[in-house]
């Protein structure tokens, strides 16, 4: 046989060989995979294992109850850009300068830096070099002009659209802002039958796809964020509750349950479920205008008080984090990108200055301590922090307000002036924090800063509705 045919037919051999070991390869074998489901605008009382009466998630809650849950996990930020600025980093974003949620560009601002510094690298930045695939479904909200693009921030795949919301039935071909059309680099995205089950569907796909290798999916749903759109089926299951901005509200967070089951019933279809760290949060508090529900907590998205930034917060990975477990000091959403960059084998520098930490070996009793002694915050007219159970809130046009969150979970009750030491104290680290950080490099509008003190006087609802 001639010697050419014979190299041709061993370099077949060797490649079904390759290909059938690629398709039958053990994905327990492999580097740990990252699902990372983040809901927009969901109140933290909103959910079953939170305490909800209304609305039933059992998908979320078995997560939930078959994981970890953190009673007292924050993210870094009230509001939608800065605070996805500050958990895709692991560094809080006003030590950035990421400070405002994007709104246009202002005046005296160089719209160029409207987005993401490109200083900063994100969770697929130090994922993609370790082998992984890295896909975002849904929302970015950190910058419209190409350098901004998730495309060239580290993601492999991006199936969504850049803005901060988008509607739930419709696109338009040459639409914007709502209506702009969905963007995919891998496929022509199909119309949109209801945004979340899109979602949902793609990534399912975006699983099934890369199941024989390591992957981070970043499923960015924006349920429950206006526009308040539901489907007529998830409607009829709520047509008891008589606001009918409540009622919206509800069947979108129902539908946000159903897909969230659809990722998980797609990991352990695919024998994954011992392989994956499943990530759950909101992005901030829930709004008003959304008739969402904080209970207990005080206070909603825009603002300081634990209302705007504590949130339903979840890992799950069967077989190494705990399930059933609660977890009572508190962590923050810039936990997570230390935490999947150290599990997957990577290190984080000093040189990093992430502000998170790998929360594995906190939960798992590895490491004694708390996570967090202190968390600090600064969202444009605010500024507040937390310092073991006690919390204190800056604002412009009054005295601080001090709580004791052990004795005062609502924050009913300032004590500053009943503990000026503490007082003392906190406005100190506070301040000595703050005048240490940058200039933000955008700001919104200055509107905002108005409507957001005005916040800070408004009654919220403390205890669950019927």
């Amino acid at each position: 046989m001639d010697a050419k045919v014979i190299i041709l037919l061993i370099w077949g051999l060797l490649l079904n060989v390759y290909c059938y070991a690629q398709q039958t390869k053990n994905p327990k074998d492999q580097k740990p995979n990252f699902i990372f489901i983040v809901a927009d605008d969901l109140g933290y009382g909103d959910l079953g294992f939170t305490g909800s009466h209304q609305i039933k998630t059992p998908n979320i809650d078995r997560l939930a109850y078959e994981g970890t849950s953190f009673t007292n996990g924050y993210v870094s930020s009230p509001v939608c850009s800065p605070s996805r600025a500050g958990f895709l980093t692991g560094r809080n974003q006003v030590s950035f300068g990421h400070d405002n949620n994007i709104d246009g560009s202002q005046l005296g601002f160089d719209p160029d830096f409207l987005g993401l510094p490109l200083s900063e690298k994100t969770i697929a930045d130090r994922l993609k070099p370790m082998g992984y695939i890295c896909g975002l479904v849904g929302k970015w909200h950190l910058g419209d002009k190409p350098q901004f693009h998730p495309l060239k921030r580290g993601f492999d795949e991006f199936w969504g659209y850049t803005g901060g919301g988008h509607n739930y039935f419709n696109s338009e071909p040459d639409g914007e802002g709502y209506l702009s059309p969905i963007e995919c680099n891998y496929k022509s995205p199909a119309p949109i039958t209801y945004l979340t089950d899109d979602k949902g569907k793609e990534c399912v796909d975006f699983i099934r796809r890369h199941k024989n290798e390591p992957f981070f999916l970043f499923a960015s749903f924006n349920a429950p964020h206006s526009p308040m759109q539901a489907t007529e089926k998830d409607l009829a299951l709520f047509s008891h509750i008589k606001d009918e901005k409540r009622r919206i509200y509800c069947a979108m967070v129902h539908r946000l349950d159903i897909n969230v089951g659809r990722i998980i019933e797609a990991i352990k279809e695919e024998g994954l479920a011992e392989n994956t760290l499943i990530a759950f949060i909101s992005d901030n508090g829930g709004p008003r205008g959304n008739a969402s529900v904080n209970a207990p907590f005080n206070g909603q998205k825009g603002i300081l008080l634990e209302g705007g930034v504590r949130v339903p917060f979840i890992l799950n990975w069967k077989g190494v984090v705990p399930s059933g477990k609660i977890y009572a000091h508190p962590v923050t959403s810039l936990d997570f990108a230390p935490t999947f960059v150290e599990t997957a084998g990577g290190r984080v520098s000093k040189e990093d200055k992430m502000d998170g930490v790998n929360l594995i070996p906190y939960i798992n009793g590895e490491k004694l301590g708390v996570p967090h002694q202190e968390l600090k915050w600064r969202f444009t007219i605010s500024a507040a922090i937390r310092d073991g159970d006690w919390k204190l809130v800056r604002l412009p046009d009054r005295l601080p307000m001090l709580y004791n969150l052990k004795n005062d979970i609502s924050e009913q009750q300032n004590v500053a002036l009943k503990n000026i030491e503490i007082t003392r104290d906190l406005l100190k680290k506070l301040g000595k924090w703050d005048v240490e950080q940058p200039h933000p490099v955008f700001l919104e509008g200055a509107i905002w800063k108005g409507l957001q003190l005005e916040e800070y006087d408004k009654d919220y609802l403390l205890v669950q509705p019927k």
